[in-house]
């Protein structure tokens, strides 16, 4: 990709100040789309839940990435915090969109986060991009959070989707409280283990951002996801290998339930979600299994 100038929302998160290092080291111009009043040209004002952006800012971008939205997995689901969830990732995303189409000059790509929550609970059963939403929260946040693109799209903007599974990083995420838990010992199964977990290497998350940015001929919703999904117990085994702890200390369902409510069940359920359409576009994984993924992380 040629050295241009590229925008990125949710600039300051896990994925999206990795991204903006691996984009920076090769010579691109960053713009961050910000909530404060702009400090310099480096940066567009915006204001995600009220759908509000300095579209003028865009201008002269020929890529626009967004990763924002509250996190997840950072407060328990009272009512409130899902109303966050959902409006600083649709009415961000559509403010987005919106502005993108409304430029004369527009950019050639819009990169907008997913989640692999968009299928929701799939068991044992695997799936790729061809599967159909699930249901509850997640299923129907991401389906929302995609449909707001729809502007871009339509406006002839190529528009793709990187439905994410569980960054491997020590920074941030899941994995950020895991690491500590393990370290310390304390380790263990959540639930049965039988669950499967869909992860991906923080490097290959970004290297597979820019795939989709450099690559005019895709377009749609990829799975973000290492090829093959493995169960809480085998990716618990391979966290006791890698850090040397024991991984005794499981946690029944029922407590996990109480701490967590509603959010359990994204802790609970099973995600066999594999990246069948990045691996047909050529991309290669630099660490595609977990203790790979988790040396590197």
């Amino acid at each position: 990709m040629e050295r241009t100038r590229i925008a990125v929302a949710g600039a300051s998160g896990l994925i999206g100040s990795a991204l903006v290092r691996s984009l920076t080291a090769d010579g691109h111009e960053v713009v961050r789309l910000v909530r404060h009043a702009p400090r310099s040209e480096a940066e567009v004002r915006w204001d995600p839940e009220r759908g509000r952006v300095d579209a003028a800012g865009l201008a002269g971008c020929s890529a626009v990435v967004n990763l924002a939205g509250a996190g997840v997995g950072d407060h328990r689901w009272t009512d409130a915090y899902k109303r966050r969830i959902h409006d600083s990732r649709v009415h961000g995303t559509a403010a987005l969109a919106k502005a993108v189409a409304s430029l004369d000059e527009r950019p050639r790509v819009f990169v907008n986060g997913s989640a692999m929550g968009y299928y929701g609970e799939t068991g044992e059963r695997v799936v790729d991009e061809g599967a159909p939403a699930g249901r509850g929260f997640l299923p129907e946040l991401c389906v929302e959070w995609e449909a707001a693109a729809e502007p871009a799209r339509a406006a002839g903007v190529r528009t793709a989707f990187t439905r994410t599974g569980l960054v491997v990083a020590r920074g941030g995420g899941a994995w950020g409280r895991l690491f500590p838990l393990f370290l310390a010992g304390l380790g263990g199964r959540m639930g049965d283990g039988r669950q499967y977990w869909s992860y991906i290497a923080l490097h290959d998350e970004v290297a597979a951002i820019r795939h989709l940015l450099d690559r005019d001929d895709l377009s749609g919703p990829f799975n973000l996801t290492a090829p093959e999904p493995l169960t809480n117990r085998e990716i618990t085994a391979a966290m006791g290998r890698v850090l040397h702890r024991p991984t005794v200390f499981a946690v029944p369902a029922p407590v996990l339930r109480r701490v967590l409510g509603e959010m359990a069940g994204d802790v609970l359920g099973s995600a066999r979600v594999v990246p069948k359409r990045l691996l047909e576009s050529g991309f290669t994984f630099a660490f595609p299994g977990i203790e790979d993924a988790l040396r590197a992380a």
